[in-house]
């Protein structure tokens, strides 16, 4: 999530919704009476849907914002288009689909989406909103946005939620597997692909085109801008920066190419299921010991209910540290006698040895503040109030356990990325998808050909 909506500040302006085939252009205002208004036109048709010409041009323009202090990365502007527009027409398929299957977004998601972009770019939300409109777009157009991008996001969970398990034999055989290796790399791709049912001439022309940009890159174009200009993967506008990843993430049939490689080399056309792909390993580093501090803590949880108000919640929890506190109660015997935590309460609330987030953020902070066999002042939870003691702490080296977790995570990375690249590719093959402008079509790479009309 942080990293989705981190993209939003720079580019503030994706899409905005069709309200109908022929609207005034979204940019100019009102024409005066006498004068004739510019219509907008449709460029593409999307199954029962179309995307005009204001929204192409308001994405291109956010694109060209973003990149204004480098504007020698982006591709010619009918390059650039016909990305943005692949762009679009990808994310209104998935808004379709998302629309199907019943998934939606309320407003207390977005609202807290709109919080965590203000705060991860130092802002309030007020001053976010300042921000969105002094750049003159409409900040409910900002807030679509990003309700978009949360839909796509639980879209992709529901696809990939039924489709994907990990088990210990697939965690064991990774770890003992000869290719399995430690440590993590930096990668930035490119990506050729191959629409489904392809014929000779469609994978020549592919790879053609990344024998193009590999030559490009060999010329001293930035592998960034490279990646603007001829990949096609949906992180192609930024670049094509993968990120960290470890090293058992990366899929096998790249995994050894990548372990051969130094900062900053380039790799040859890889061909993969889906299509062609150029890898940069921009950078790398090694494993380390996972040593993390456990904490020892017992606690008192008290739930508003139809029987209790959150105020009588909160002075019942009062009444209870007065008893801890100065008259020496004993804390487990109350919190078997009153906590509402269902696997805390029978243990006289015992909850084990555990990392400090492990329980969420506001009893991460009580941690942090007490000292041993201390007990906290009633604090608000998001389940209630809660009193916290603080048994012990001790220093752990999890690097087994965590080489485990992030086996098991990297498996199940692997295999979500590759069942929701399934679905999307039948998502496109299965669409009605006509760009009607010829001059945005392009032969070798686009989800119109990957649609049943272009």
């Amino acid at each position: 999530m942080k990293r989705l909506l981190a993209l939003f500040l720079p580019v503030l302006v994706l899409a905005f919704p069709a309200q109908a085939q022929l609207l005034p252009n979204a940019s100019t205002n009102a024409a005066p009476a006498g004068q004739v208004q510019s219509l907008d036109r449709i460029v593409a048709v999307v199954n029962e849907d179309v995307i005009l010409q204001s929204e192409l041009d308001n994405a291109v323009r956010s694109i060209q914002q973003q990149y204004a202090s480098q504007p020698g990365q982006l591709p010619p502007l009918d390059v650039l288009q016909k990305q943005v527009l692949d762009r679009l027409i990808l994310m209104r398929l998935q808004l379709q689909k998302a629309d199907d299957q019943g998934v939606h977004v309320s407003d207390s998601d977005v609202d807290q989406a709109v919080a965590q972009v203000a705060q991860q770019n130092k802002m309030s939300p007020d001053q976010l909103r300042t921000e969105v409109e002094r750049t003159g777009q409409d900040f409910a157009s900002f807030r679509q946005q990003l309700a978009d991008q949360l839909t796509v996001q639980q879209l992709h969970q529901s696809v990939v939620h039924d489709s994907v398990s990990v088990t210990d034999s697939e965690i064991d055989n990774l770890l003992a597997s000869p290719s399995y290796k430690a440590g993590e790399v930096h990668l930035a791709h490119i990506q050729i692909s191959i629409p489904g049912g392809a014929d000779a001439a469609a994978i020549q022309a592919a790879a053609t085109k990344a024998e193009q940009a590999i030559n490009a890159i060999k010329g001293g174009m930035d592998f960034n801008a490279a990646a603007i200009r001829y990949s096609d993967a949906p992180d192609a506008l930024d670049g094509g920066d993968l990120g960290w990843r470890r090293m058992d993430e990366i899929p096998p049939a790249f995994a050894d190419t990548v372990a051969n490689m130094k900062p900053g080399d380039v790799s040859p056309a890889l061909r993969g299921p889906t299509g062609f792909h150029i890898i940069k390993l921009v950078g790398q580093r090694a494993p380390s010991k996972q040593i993390v501090t456990e904490y020892h803590a017992r606690q008192i949880l008290l739930k508003p209910s139809e029987l209790m108000t959150p105020e009588q919640a909160q002075q019942k929890a009062q009444e209870l540290y007065d008893q801890i506190v100065n008259k020496h109660a004993d804390f487990a015997k109350l919190a078997k006698d009153n906590s509402k935590d269902d696997t805390t309460a029978n243990l006289g609330g015992d909850m084990g040895w555990f990392a400090q987030q492990a329980w969420g953020g506001a009893i991460a902070q009580q941690l942090g503040q007490l000292k041993e066999n201390q007990v906290s002042q009633p604090f608000q939870t998001g389940n209630g109030w809660d009193i916290l003691q603080l048994l012990g702490t001790r220093q752990s080296d999890l690097t087994t356990q965590m080489e485990r977790d992030q086996a098991r995570q990297a498996i199940g990375n692997r295999k979500a990325e590759q069942a929701y690249d399934d679905f999307l590719r039948d998502l496109r093959a299965n669409a009605y998808i006509s760009v009607l402008v010829p001059a945005l079509r392009d032969d070798t790479n686009t989800p119109a050909d990957a649609g049943k009309a272009s």
